[in-house]
């Protein structure tokens, strides 16, 4: 086992021998034969790309596998040069397992066996879109929750029935073990897991430079059906709607309200808001709401009433209770976590920060 080792990390220091950045976020992505291109390129834009210069944070992405030296083909002619093995596991703060082109396709037992002692050390593991089959195959959804691509659940159902299979979600979490639906869902739950690690401003700046949407829960479905054009045509009124409430997260909104401004009645207006954006009013606006409290979190060293009187949540108590709900932390500890201390430029007659 020792001979083992010291040839793996001989391997290691032949194959890319820069030096890993102090303090930085490690990030794994498991490679093997059968990896979705599409997954690794997510994955290698969030977390390869070094945008420190805009104030994001540090991260270190290592492509593993089972050796260093052979190239991990991929579909379409491409291929992945891992730059460490399986031995480097341990190091990371989070391991990350692309979808697959064939979803049955099985993971070599090393791999298998190290996402087990990864998840027993406690190490974060996410896998998009058919991942969750490589996960599955491991034991590791066993008793718990997944999700994948709608298309694939009853497949995942088939192969892994001790798995929990959700039926309609973007992605999920259960013990540690974070699972996501397909191809956009995984740019979702990577940039949730920087949100979720270093902040929402962070997961803000790493959206803008993908020119993608920085904030979609994981509870929003994963595709909207446009049964009729009728739904089309309310389209434009219903962002105006959602564009109003935005800029106006600081005061009392009403879904009876939101729907006056949009000349629906009440129950209408949940039908075609669901229908739209795949979430309740109340879901949204919450979603909204708890976005906008983290930024001023982040950016302000603003009072705890006033961060919760902007944020539209009324007052601290009822601010810390859907902290607590939704995020699993308290306002306070998320601003001990994510503020830079650099805040205290928003003054008390700003308006909110709402996007």
């Amino acid at each position: 086992m020792q001979q083992e080792q010291e040839q793996e990390q001989e391997q290691e220091q032949h194959a890319h021998p820069r030096p890993e950045p102090r303090d930085a976020y490690r990030v794994a992505l498991v490679a093997f034969p059968g990896i979705r291109a599409f997954d690794v390129s997510v994955i290698t834009e969030v977390w390869g790309t070094d945008r420190t210069d805009r104030d994001a944070p540090a991260f270190d992405l290592h492509r593993v596998a089972t050796d260093t030296t052979t190239p991990v083909p991929m579909r379409g002619g491409l291929s992945l040069l891992p730059d460490r093995t399986l031995s480097w596991l341990p190091r990371a703060d989070l391991i990350l397992v692309p979808g697959l082109d064939d979803h049955l396709t099985r993971a070599p037992a090393p791999v298998l066996e190290a996402l087990r002692r990864a998840h027993a050390r406690g190490t974060t593991i996410a896998a998009l879109c058919g991942g969750a089959f490589t996960l599955a195959q491991a034991g590791l959804l066993d008793g718990r929750r997944a999700i994948t691509h709608w298309n694939l659940t009853d497949l995942l159902r088939a192969h892994h029935p001790r798995v929990t299979v959700v039926p309609d979600a973007l992605f999920i979490e259960d013990d540690n073990i974070w699972t996501a639906a397909g191809t956009a869902a995984g740019i979702d739950l990577c940039l949730h897991l920087v949100r979720r690690s270093h902040g929402a401003e962070a997961a803000a700046t790493i959206a803008r430079s993908m020119v993608t949407a920085p904030f979609r829960t994981g509870t929003q479905a994963q595709f909207i059906e446009h049964a009729t054009p009728h739904t089309d045509r309310d389209a434009d009124t219903l962002a105006a709607v959602r564009e109003h409430a935005l800029r106006h997260l600081h005061e009392p909104l009403t879904v009876a309200g939101l729907a006056a401004r949009a000349g629906m009645s009440p129950r209408s207006f949940a039908r075609h808001f669901a229908a739209a954006t795949g979430s309740t009013p109340l879901r949204w606006l919450l979603d909204q709401r708890l976005a906008a409290a983290q930024k001023l979190l982040e950016r302000t060293d603003l009072p705890m009433p006033e961060v919760a009187r902007r944020a539209g949540f009324g007052s601290e108590v009822t601010m810390r209770q859907h902290f607590a709900s939704r995020l699993a932390t308290s306002p306070r500890a998320y601003r001990a976590a994510f503020n830079s201390g650099s805040a205290g430029s928003v003054t008390a007659g700003s308006s909110p920060i709402a996007r």
